[in-house]
Parts: C-alpha cells; sequence; structure tokens
C-alpha cells in the first residue's frame, strides 16, 4: 500500500505491517503488552514514536490492538462473531422484530424519550421541519454477560403517534411488534424499509456505549428508514454495528423467472 509518492510504502504501514504479522503468526497472542514506542521503532527500522503511533492507531482502528489508559498497547482478543440478518419479513417489511441476530442468545432493553426535538439530520430523513417532536427510543442488544454489543436509536414523528396507545414503541398493546404492526394500528401501512450502510470509527461517545469497543475501532452504521405505501417516512434509525463483531448479511429476494415462449 502506497502513502505518498507511488510505490513508497509510509514508514506508519511498514510498522503496522510488522506488527500485524508477529500477531498473525501468534509472536503476539492476545492480551499481550506491546514494547514500547521507542523499542518498536528502533526494532522495526529506526523509526520515532509517532510513527509507531500512527501504526498503533490504524491497527487499534481494525480492531487488532487496543490500548489501555495508563497500561499500555495490547494485542486485542478476539470477540465471536455473531451474525446480523437483514433479512425481510414475511410482510416483506424489515423492522425492528427483524434485528435479531442468527445465534444471538442474548436480551435487548429499550428506552424511549418523547416529545424531543428532531435533530437535523433525523428531520430531513422524516421530511419534517427542523424541531419537530418526535419520539426517540434507544435500543441497547445485551450479550450473556448483559453488556451491550449492538446500539439502535429510532426516531418517530408525534405528529403520526402521539396521542395514541403505540406512541411509545416499547408500551401499550403492541410493545415491541415493531414499526409496520404499529403503525397498521393507526391505518398506515408500512410497505418498505430502506437501509444505507457505511463505514466509520467509532467516537468516543459511541464506544462508551458499546461493552469493550475501542475509539477509533471499526463500525458500520446502518441507516434505516421505514416508508408508508405514500412513500412517507414513519420512522427511521441508525442502527451501530461494531465491525470486529458481526457479520451483516443482505437477503435479496430473486426477480420472477421469465416463462419460455
Amino acid at each position: 500500500m502506497a502513502d505518498g509518492t507511488q510505490g513508497v510504502i509510509a514508514p506508519y504501514l511498514h510498522v503496522a505491517d510488522k506488527i500485524r504479522a508477529r500477531i498473525a503468526d501468534g509472536t503476539w497472542p492476545p492480551g499481550h503488552k506491546l514494547p514500547s514506542r521507542s523499542a518498536l521503532g528502533a526494532e522495526f527500522g529506526g523509526f520515532g514514536d509517532n510513527v509507531v503511533r500512527r501504526a498503533q492507531e490504524a491497527l487499534i482502528a481494525e480492531g487488532l490492538l487496543e490500548g489501555r489508559t495508563g497500561s499500555g498497547t495490547y494485542v486485542r482478543s478476539p470477540h465471536d462473531r455473531r451474525t446480523l440478518l437483514r433479512t425481510p419479513a414475511p410482510s416483506g417489511v424489515a423492522d425492528l422484530s427483524g434485528l435479531a441476530p442468527a445465534g444471538f442468545c442474548g436480551t435487548w432493553e429499550a428506552e424511549s424519550e418523547a416529545k424531543l426535538p428532531a435533530p437535523p439530520e433525523i428531520a430531513e430523513r422524516l421530511n419534517l421541519d427542523s424541531g419537530a417532536l418526535c419520539v426517540r427510543t434507544q435500543y441497547e442488544f445485551l450479550d450473556a454477560r448483559h453488556r451491550p454489543v449492538m446500539i439502535s436509536t429510532s426516531w418517530e414523528p408525534m405528529e403520526l403517534t402521539g396521542g395514541t396507545v403505540v406512541v411509545l414503541p416499547e408500551g401499550g398493546p403492541l410493545a415491541g411488534r415493531g414499526v409496520a404492526a404499529r403503525m397498521a394500528h393507526l391505518g398506515i401501512t408500512v410497505t418498505q424499509a430502506v437501509e444505507v450502510p457505511r463505514p466509520i470509527q467509532l467516537t468516543r461517545a459511541q464506544a462508551q456505549l458499546l461493552a469493550g469497543a475501542i475509539v477509533g475501532s471499526l463500525a458500520t452504521l446502518i441507516a434505516r428508514t421505514h416508508y408508508d405505501a405514500s412513500g412517507r417516512p414513519v420512522e427511521t434509525a441508525d442502527v451501530l454495528v461494531p465491525a470486529d463483531r458481526w457479520d451483516i448479511a443482505y437477503t435479496v429476494p430473486a426477480p420472477p423467472g421469465t416463462k419460455r415462449r
């Protein structure tokens, strides 16, 4: 991989490759504490601390290393990987109930807050005026040790659900039934959900929401929006999926076959 002049390997990438190789061949197993930056720089070609720091930051972002405040940098222990199935429900709509991933044997918790002004990006996704009131619900998906391993933050316009028994996604007679079922109770037919996944690096705030997550590590942020039959957005959510723990699998229905003449 080149950085700058074509064909020239940036020093920090050279150091990162050396560290990566030692992890791959088992020389440095999970939990191993790396030598000091000055020692690594000297060993791998006489590089300064800044070069080694950049290499370590790159490998932290990949999920191979983790920095422990006041202790040093360590080879990160791998997490058990799970598959997040983004498969349409029988109705053809991938609502929240379709988030339960294959092999996931934990639980999830939710907390809702009503009458919150929609942030500009959320208002745009819901085709609302900026500041329009919404219900925000944050879901934490918990592993067997009750630690959050995936986060989903959902927004619904109060102009649709306010004053009804389904205003809170996890309250009332349809608690936990998902967007499509709750909207159907209001006479709204949800016909599709559009998902836009993009790679990100976890911010400090995002990492704090996820057990054992490292600032700067890779994740996928899925922006999902449900639409009714008229094309009106009725709910939108950000699903935060740590890349070192989840594979994301999409099921795409094949188009009907063409009959032979």
